[in-house]
């Protein structure tokens, strides 16, 4: 742990606006140098390129394939594919053509350590299905190569004792990437719990919303089994728990929770209008009146990264959200107790008319309320809809005093600006100084799942379950410093 102190003088309303207004000038500024290399890195070449090697390339996949083949290419050089479906290693394979003019070695997932040493990688990304980043992240760090992998780290408590025993053994780093923690509106939060401003944190209530369209998308994809996924808790929370970690600097110790499907449901078919839950869209005899249809053959990307690749492999992106084998809740409601002793109330529902969070902070001095709700946006018939932040607020509310609003730090790009920023942390070739920590390693990775692994256990048992009976002795994560929970505060003003 970062053993730094911030500065916890106490701030007025003015005093703190002027303040938070320089801040977010000022990540500004470090945000825009972020978005691409410096001039003065992108003039001068490295001695060496790390070679990069990217298993699973489905629809993930394409951000860190970009990045390594263009944005970065004078830092990295990507020298092998590897992926169950031979159709899309063949799409990757002429991506790359067409991006950058060269031609990657393609290997099939029974290659994979074949791959890794004729290719002498340095790192391997892993953009797998959920439930096999485990098995990519161990041997690859067998093998001597350091991990990205995209979120979840993995799925249960056993394949993340896995990882935390090949990261001791080997001394490989593995690096998960939460770009939520990149976003600027995120780190201004992050910035302003550091401050002092609403004193140390004693509860947060965290509510996420998933809507019809994105929400309902989970049920439809191989996410809708909990062996592929881990169900929503795992695949999906693991970026708000993170969140919150990260934001109190804290782990969790503890969790109970209850959780349930009752939306996507062969019952829900039919009381809205259905006869029945059919195999998939594309054939469905009901799809001219279900609201719930996706047509992948009119979306450029979902035809051919999906419906022309299913005659490898038989696999249907666009199945019925309402079938009987899905196993995943879509109502969940949470209680975490962190080390800190912290205590907070989350939930997540996959059902909502609108999508995006309110978070709410509790301190000593005061109350931090933060919002963000998306919009869903259709350029075109060739392109998948894509997710836009349209409200995002943070609130202030001192102890007896008025509350206030603060100007929102803005970025640019997917995830409201925050994979720009991550990219750059992983791949330019020198860092900077990053005073959040807003790196996430495999610790980090694994108390994320872990809250998530717990709760699918408690909804099965009714009962507490504590985080170290999972997977005990995870050395804590590098957290910057927050308000300490012992200084002396002032006294309320009399109402």
């Amino acid at each position: 742990m970062n053993d730094s102190s911030p500065d916890r003088r106490d701030f007025t309303r003015r005093e703190f606006l002027s303040t938070a207004t320089a801040a977010s000038a000022g990540l500004c500024l470090a945000a825009s140098t972020l978005v691409a290399p410096s001039v003065a890195n992108a003039q001068t070449q490295v001695a060496r390129k790390r070679r990069f090697v990217l298993v699973g390339v489905g629809g993930r996949s394409r951000m860190y394939r970009d990045a390594v083949l263009k944005t970065y290419a004078q830092h990295c050089e990507m020298v092998g594919f590897c992926d169950t479906n031979e159709g899309r290693l063949n799409l990757a394979a002429a991506k790359a053509r067409k991006m950058a003019g060269v031609d990657v070695p393609c290997y099939a997932a029974k290659d994979f350590d074949r791959m890794v040493q004729e290719q002498k990688a340095d790192v391997v990304i892993v953009a797998t299905t959920d439930a096999a980043h485990s098995d990519y992240i161990v041997r690859a760090m067998e093998l001597g190569c350091d991990v990205l992998t995209e979120k979840p780290m993995t799925t249960d408590e056993t394949k993340c004792r896995a990882i935390i025993d090949a990261q001791k053994k080997t001394g490989k780093s593995c690096r998960v990437t939460f770009n939520y923690r990149y976003s600027p509106a995120r780190t201004q939060v992050k910035d302003l719990l550091m401050s002092g401003v609403i004193g140390d944190i004693l509860s947060v209530d965290f509510h996420w919303m998933l809507d019809t369209f994105h929400g309902a998308d989970y049920f439809r994809r191989w996410h809708g089994t909990k062996a592929n996924s881990g169900g929503l808790m795992i695949h999906k929370s693991t970026h708000h728990f993170d969140l919150v970690n990260w934001w109190l600097s804290a782990v969790p110790v503890s969790v109970m929770a209850t959780g349930k499907r009752e939306f996507y449901t062969p019952a829900m078919a039919k009381r809205i209008g259905l006869q029945s839950h059919h195999e998939r869209c594309l054939t469905c005899p009901e799809k001219a009146k279900c609201g719930f249809y996706l047509d992948i053959t009119t979306h450029k990307e979902y035809a051919e990264l999906y419906h022309a690749q299913e005659k490898y492999d038989g696999y249907f992106r666009d199945r019925c959200v309402f079938r009987p084998e899905i196993d995943i809740e879509d109502t969940m409601n949470v209680q975490v107790r962190y080390n800190t002793g912290v205590t907070m109330a989350y939930s997540l529902n996959a059902f909502n008319s609108w999508e995006g969070y309110q978070i709410v902070f509790n301190g000593t001095k005061g109350r931090l309320e933060h919002k963000m709700e998306e919009l869903v946006a259709v350029n075109s018939k060739n392109s998948k809809p894509k997710r836009e932040e349209r409200d995002t607020t943070i609130r202030i509310c001192p102890l007896r005093s008025a509350p206030y609003d603060v100007p929102v730090w803005k970025g640019q790009g997917m995830h409201a600006g925050g994979d720009d920023v991550m990219l750059d942390d992983l791949f330019l070739s020198e860092k900077k100084a990053d005073k959040y920590l807003r790196a996430a390693d495999h610790c980090a990775g694994a108390y994320s799942i872990l809250v998530g692994a717990a709760a699918n256990r408690s909804f099965i048992s009714g009962e507490t379950v504590k985080i170290a009976d999972l997977v005990p002795g995870i050395p804590l994560p590098d957290y910057p410093a927050m308000p300490s929970p012992t200084d002396p505060l002032p006294m309320p003003a009399r109402s």
